[in-house]
């Protein structure tokens, strides 16, 4: 079975019109569409029958035990997450602070810091 001799677009400048093809090129083309037909069979043959598609594969799709097990899964993580916000923090120590005799001995000792950089003309330690 030959299919139609040309199948490139009609605004397609490599072959625009049949009409002005000579009989050397016409005879040419269809040897080229008999040996396409013939290989398409060949390789038909060899895929039982249908031909293989080659390129991009199709949307692959979730069954919807697939999304429940993922969902499942999802809601026992965020379970245990918030299981472990309800307990108390372990013991430990406090954070540091200082009393009130050690932040005035800071203090004085950063005003001495600035005073000494006042009187040296510096605006800046």
């Amino acid at each position: 079975m030959l299919t139609p001799l040309v199948c490139v677009p009609y605004n397609s400048p490599s072959m625009s019109n049949i009409k002005d093809l000579s009989v050397a090129q016409l005879k040419r083309a269809i040897e080229i569409r008999e040996q396409i037909e013939s290989l398409q069979d060949e390789l038909a043959s060899l895929g039982n029958g249908s031909i293989a598609r080659v390129g991009r594969r199709g949307k692959r799709r979730m069954s919807a035990a697939g999304r429940a097990r993922i969902a499942a899964a999802a809601k026992a993580r965020w379970a245990k997450y918030r299981s472990g916000k309800g307990k108390a923090k372990p013991a430990g120590r406090k954070s540091k602070r200082f009393n009130a005799a050690a932040r005035a001995k800071l203090s004085a000792a950063a005003k001495a810091r600035w005073a000494k950089a006042k009187a040296s003309g510096k605006s800046t330690l």
